[in-house]
């Protein structure tokens, strides 16, 4: 069997199935299955397959179609740049967490904490792009994602310059830490949305990365209430919101007595991002 061959019949089985983006889909699992960059596909289509090369696609391709996510089966997502380990027991880095990542970057900072690191994308980009002077703290539930975090942090060249603590939200922060930037991208989905996520995301994704079990402000009202302790005067607080929270989340941070608060817009146009400061005379 060519390339080609079984690229066409990888499509029309994930089209059969129902599942969107079939093309795209079925040649990044192909390239996967070759262990080749995907932009080299079309150069070894009309290249015979190996018979485990043969085997090995067509065993994504039938757990595609009951909607694995492609980066569970590659065991890796691109994001801001740069390829994470990923897997079903963090959340899969997306595009508009990048918004988090440049909001953060727009202001030099030297003590970062990354509250549910998950895959840790987050704490590990924002060191990867700063100075070697920098420095981060990922704190997460689950020992699964920290291990993964970990894998990322050494893979971006930053695991000298990061630590990962298991525990909930600051609990797992180390006595007397302060910061001058804290981000998150907390549970955000509430209970009553979760049966109408995607299967990709609602079947095989983290529950506990997703939603709060409740109305999906919990973690917002925890961290807005406790963090302006762990942050220095003029520090920031960024969180990833839902593109309906911004206003409920501004608010919360209004209560708990942060300034200069903004919500910040993803390149789609939806609230993705709430900013405040620590007043500097607190």
């Amino acid at each position: 069997m060519t390339g080609q061959e079984a690229l066409a019949k990888a499509v029309a089985t994930l089209q059969d199935a129902g599942v969107e983006g079939a093309a795209r889909d079925a040649r990044r699992l192909l390239a996967h299955a070759l262990e080749i960059d995907a932009g080299r596909v079309t150069l070894i289509l009309p290249d015979p397959m190996g018979v485990a090369q043969v085997a090995a696609f067509e065993q994504m391709i039938a757990e595609r179609c009951r909607r694995v996510p492609v980066s569970h089966l590659t065991g890796r997502r691109a994001f801001y740049g740069r390829t994470f380990e990923v897997g079903p027991d963090v959340l899969d880095p997306r595009p508009e967490t990048e918004t988090l990542v440049a909001e953060a970057l727009k202001r030099p900072f030297l003590r970062v904490l990354d509250l549910g690191t998950g895959s840790g994308c987050i704490v590990a980009t924002l060191l990867a792009e700063t100075g070697v002077e920098a420095f981060g703290i990922g704190t997460d539930l689950s020992p699964h994602a920290l291990a993964i975090a970990g894998r990322n942090a050494a893979r971006l060249g930053v695991s000298d310059r990061v630590q990962f603590h298991a525990g909930n939200w600051f609990e797992a922060v180390p006595s007397g830490a302060d910061f001058d930037l804290i981000v998150s991208n907390p549970p955000y989905i509430a209970a009553d949305e979760m049966p109408g996520l995607a299967p990709e995301v609602r079947d095989f994704e983290p529950r506990m990365a997703l939603t709060d079990e409740g109305d999906g402000l919990a973690c917002y009202r925890i961290i807005s209430a406790r963090a302006q302790a762990y942050l220095v005067r003029g520090g920031r607080l960024m969180v990833e919101i839902g593109p309906t929270q911004g206003q409920a989340v501004a608010q919360m941070m209004e209560n708990a007595g942060f300034a200069e608060i903004r919500v910040v817009a993803d390149l789609d146009g939806r609230d993705r991002v709430v900013s405040g400061e620590k007043p500097r005379n607190a």
